[in-house]
């Protein structure tokens, strides 16, 4: 094979890992995120009815959580073996966790049918489903930004990151379309079909994830025996800053998407006279600005020669634009509304589509699946996946938003600090750059 046919190849492999990991990612992503809208709109109803109004939704939310607490847990069980044995066997893995529990929930009965076994059932599915995204994330973005040719890991991680504005729309779709039901159609059954659905994508994502070879990072530490006895217990060992900086560092890139879609849509549908099918329309306009925007992110930390710089000029801005789109919500005005949450979504897209490059590039290759997923799996427990708690709380606590919009201000500052003090570590892509390049019998393992 001639030297322009093998970069022929390269680009070749590249690009369907790419597509390999935005496609399955947008499907995890799916499920995800309608269980968040199902618990704005409908889970007190169906699974908590016994608790009426603010305190149902809160209870709804916190079983929202749930999977955000179990995500952790993916994250190190499928990172230690992703790690160890290779990204793709275990995508293969999280996909089929996901889009079994996701088909679950779909057929689960409610309270008037079970009593409180229905709560626990649902708990306990979401418990799943969240361990399944915990060990998809990082194993998305590595397949991709570390097939990418050099000095574009950025932007291939950021097809992975793409996943997720599309999830959330087909699921804001979703949901706008059966929310046209009549009440009791939509509480009785219509709710179902988002979860049910899940299990055709899912056969869609497996047929293009198998199609994807392994790595070539990953490849040369398994051709090299360099892959870590116990992944989890050197990086806390040997890295724990790093851990701290990316957990600060994910923030507002996976809180943002909360504090719209699930906090605000509750908020605008039971304390404000929004119509459900009309928030449901400006969250779907804001996820589809985000899938057309958000690409530019990457593409600009990429072009710009200090990635500090870029992420504070892409980040400030979110500083004014957060308040500004509560307060526009609160206008009870849907054309205004509409406005605040589309330009509040501009800034925390641009920096997701960056990050996972960003933060990857930050940790060794043997140790980088359970680095970055432990980051990321453990800021959507403790800040993103808590953002419609904490919201509803501080709303019931002081019946202002004031409280709500002074905690999103406190997420992009910790975010902008962290990701400042991340990117002053080594760079690792770098690093194996410069040493020059590697053996490459493996990088066909699948």
């Amino acid at each position: 094979m001639s030297a322009a046919q093998a970069a022929r190849e390269r680009r070749r492999t590249a690009g369907r890992a790419g597509i390999g990991a935005f496609v399955g990612s947008t499907i995890e992503w799916f499920d995800f995120y309608i269980y968040g809208t199902a618990a704005a709109l409908v889970f007190d109803q169906v699974f908590f009815p016994e608790l009426e109004g603010p305190v149902g939704t809160l209870v709804a939310f916190a079983t929202f959580w749930v999977g955000f607490l179990a995500r952790p847990l993916g994250g190190i069980v499928f990172g230690h073996f992703g790690d160890r044995l290779g990204r793709k066997k275990t995508l293969v893995i999280t996909l089929l966790m996901m889009g079994i529990s996701t088909t679950l929930i779909g057929l689960l009965p409610g309270y008037a049918s079970i009593g409180v076994a229905a709560p626990i059932l649902l708990v306990t599915i979401r418990m799943i489903q969240g361990i399944g995204l915990g060990g998809e994330w990082g194993g998305s973005v590595l397949i991709a930004s570390e097939h990418a040719p050099r000095g574009k890991s950025i932007l291939y991680g950021a097809f992975a990151q793409q996943g997720s504005p599309v999830g959330n729309s087909l699921s804001t779709l979703s949901f706008l379309l059966i929310s046209q039901l009549p009440d009791d159609d939509f509480l009785a059954w219509g709710w179902r079909i988002p979860f049910l659905a899940s299990a055709v994508l899912v056969v869609v994502g497996l047929v293009v994830r198998l199609k994807v070879a392994e790595s070539p990072a990953m490849a040369q530490v398994i051709e090299k025996k360099q892959a870590a006895r116990v992944p989890l217990s050197e990086i806390l060992r040997k890295h724990p800053t790093l851990i701290v900086l990316g957990i600060g560092a994910c923030t507002i890139g996976l809180s943002a998407t909360y504090f719209k879609t699930t906090f605000a849509l509750s908020w605008a549908t039971s304390a404000l006279n929004f119509e459900r099918s009309d928030f449901l329309t400006i969250i779907l306009v804001a996820t589809l600005v985000q899938i057309v925007v958000q690409p530019f992110g990457a593409l600009i930390v990429t072009r710009m020669r200090s990635w500090s710089k870029a992420v504070t000029l892409i980040l400030l801005p979110e500083i004014v634009l957060m308040p500004l789109m509560f307060l526009l919500i609160r206008s009870e005005n849907y054309g205004l509304a509409m406005f605040g949450v589309v330009v509040a979504t501009v800034p925390h897209c641009l920096y997701y589509a960056a990050l996972a490059g960003m933060l990857a590039s930050r940790f060794p290759a043997h140790l980088r699946y359970t680095g970055i997923s432990l980051c990321y799996q453990l800021c959507g427990t403790l800040l993103g996946g808590t953002t419609p708690i904490m919201g509803q709380f501080l709303l019931n606590r002081t019946g202002s938003i004031t409280a709500v919009i002074a905690y999103a201000v406190f997420q992009v500052l910790l975010t902008l600090g962290c990701v400042l003090l991340l990117l002053r570590r080594p760079n690792h892509d770098d690093r194996a750059a410069a040493r020059g390049p590697e053996p490459t019998r493996a990088t066909a393992l699948a």
